[in-house]
């Protein structure tokens, strides 16, 4: 049987995105939080306009966790260029989001004010979102 020739350059994938997230997916500091629904990646533009949404309605009071960090470099060549020269250049920086995974808590506010913080902020991300309580938890 033959057997495929190896290349000494190794090939950059986009990954996969199989399967339900297993870490971040129970509340650890807040009472809400939002739990991711979809598959997805979310840019730091979209974390950190959901991260203003929040706060701005929050008007500062209590405390919110941003559980996902983007540590995923995404490339782009730039348009109109030939194929080969290299890699293209970071364009964005991504966090990998799976479902289950919780995405943002709040804490030290009237539930009223949380539900309505973390759904400004779900409308700011491109994953379907549910909101989940401590209670509900237990």
């Amino acid at each position: 049987m033959l057997q495929p020739k190896k290349t000494k350059f190794r090939k950059q994938f986009k990954g996969k995105m199989k399967g339900n997230a297993h870490r971040g997916s129970q509340l650890a500091f807040g009472s809400f939080g939002i739990k991711s629904l979809d598959s997805k990646w979310v840019t730091s533009r979209q974390i950190e306009a959901a991260r203003i949404a929040a706060t701005r309605y929050m008007k500062r009071e209590g405390q919110l966790w941003i559980r996902i960090f983007p540590d995923k470099p995404v490339t782009k060549k730039p348009l109109e260029v030939r194929m080969g020269k290299g890699k293209g250049a970071v364009e964005y920086w991504a966090a990998v989001v799976r479902p289950g995974r919780i995405l943002f808590e709040i804490d030290g506010i009237s539930p009223e004010i949380a539900v309505e913080a973390l759904r400004l902020a779900a409308q700011k991300l491109p994953v379907r979102t549910k909101l989940i309580s401590r209670r509900d938890m237990e």
